[in-house]
């Protein structure tokens, strides 16, 4: 089992190390630098794009679960974690801590699913949570976590981006990323771990929710040409302000081209209707990202799941992760006729959730 050396005790970091650091054959740590600024909105902005054979993977996980339900009616935890419905906010909520490390309390693990022959191009790892719940965990610690690659030990990774952070609503949520392209680039297959990222836990209206997510580029000669784009930010989604749009330009896909699409949000709550996203190639018609495993009317129903069923590659694998969502839907119908841009419309209900990122792979012929 992964063994940190970060953490003197819960929510403490003994030993602050920057992920090029960590990363480098250095022979003694650097002094960390300064975790990135924050802001309450970060406007969604391409992060790679790259046409070449090969293909976007991720692995991802949430970090929190129920411990017992607290409101009348409410399912069972054993029945949310097979998928019955239910809202956070109606549950005492608890971390999810897999490894047998005293020095973590958070800490789940999620396969990442790399082809045979495959070299990485580009990674980069997604966290985020709630901050204000039963307890209030302190923002300083939001750009950190624990990373342990396939067999290995735990390195302390630092958010490399302004970290989206907002504190209103009822919660005070965040997410953070970090280039990690040099880790998976030399990692084995197998499962990674990632650990303590800064949620709290016990329960409040606004509910307890947190969860990382992984995105590997990859190049692999064996599969086709493809356009490939991650987009990501941090915006608010909900009825009352009107629905978001993420645009990707500049493809050039041919009439029935193959392609996928992944999102990662926060905060969705399972029942609550109104959460709906479509995909629209150029100035057709929008069509609804939908599937077995997202309702169009509530897409963002807390799932990892890829083109509708539910991931199995995690540990744990709770088919609703109660405010988290990682999930791969197709878009071939989108393209049937081809694009040079896709637009993603993101509605949302009344309580609302955050979007934190967006990947797109596709089939070209350019």
């Amino acid at each position: 089992m992964p063994k940190s050396s970060g953490f003197a005790r819960r929510g403490a970091w003994a030993s602050l190390l920057c992920t090029a650091a960590v990363l480098a054959p250095a022979a003694a740590a650097a002094a960390p630098p300064p975790v990135p600024a924050d802001a309450p909105r970060i406007t969604f902005a391409q992060r790679y794009h790259a046409v070449h054979h090969g293909g976007i993977v991720r692995a991802a996980n949430a970090s929190i679960t129920c411990r017992t339900p607290e409101a009348k009616g409410a399912a069972s935890c054993p029945e949310l974690r097979r998928g019955a419905a239910g809202a956070n906010g109606d549950y005492d909520m608890f971390y999810v801590d897999l490894d047998d490390d005293p020095n973590t309390y958070n800490a789940t693990r999620a396969r990442l699913g790399l082809p045979e022959g495959s070299t990485v191009r580009y990674a980069r790892l997604y966290w985020g949570g709630n901050l204000r719940v039963g307890e209030q965990k302190p923002p300083e610690d939001n750009g950190r976590v624990l990373v342990a690659e396939p067999g290995g030990r735990y390195r302390e990774v630092l958010a490399d981006t302004r970290i989206a952070h907002r504190d209103a609503g009822g919660t005070d949520s965040y997410q953070a990323s970090a280039d990690v392209t040099p880790l998976v680039r030399g990692s084995r297959p197998g499962y990674w771990t990632v650990a303590q990222i800064n949620v709290a836990m016990g329960r409040s209206a606004a509910g307890s929710w947190g969860g990382w997510t992984l995105v590997v580029a990859y190049e692999n000669a064996r599969e086709p040409l493809r356009e490939l784009s991650l987009w990501d930010g941090f915006e608010t989604v909900r009825s009352a302000g009107g629905p978001r749009e993420v645009t990707v330009r500049g493809l050039r896909l041919p009439p029935g081209a193959a392609g996928r699409a992944g999102i990662v949000a926060y905060d969705g709550d399972r029942g609550e209707r109104g959460d709906a996203v479509t995909v629209r190639a150029g100035t057709g018609r929008p069509r609804p990202l939908t599937d077995a495993a997202n309702p169009a009317t509530d897409t963002m129903n807390s799932t990892v799941a890829d083109l509708g069923r539910s991931s199995s590659d995690r540990k744990p694998a709770y088919r609703n992760t109660l405010g988290y969502d990682s999930d791969v839907y197709d878009i071939r119908p989108a393209l049937r006729g081809g694009a040079h841009s896709l637009t993603f419309r993101f509605g949302g209900e009344e309580n609302g959730y955050f979007l934190g990122a967006l990947f797109v792979q596709a089939d070209t012929s350019r």
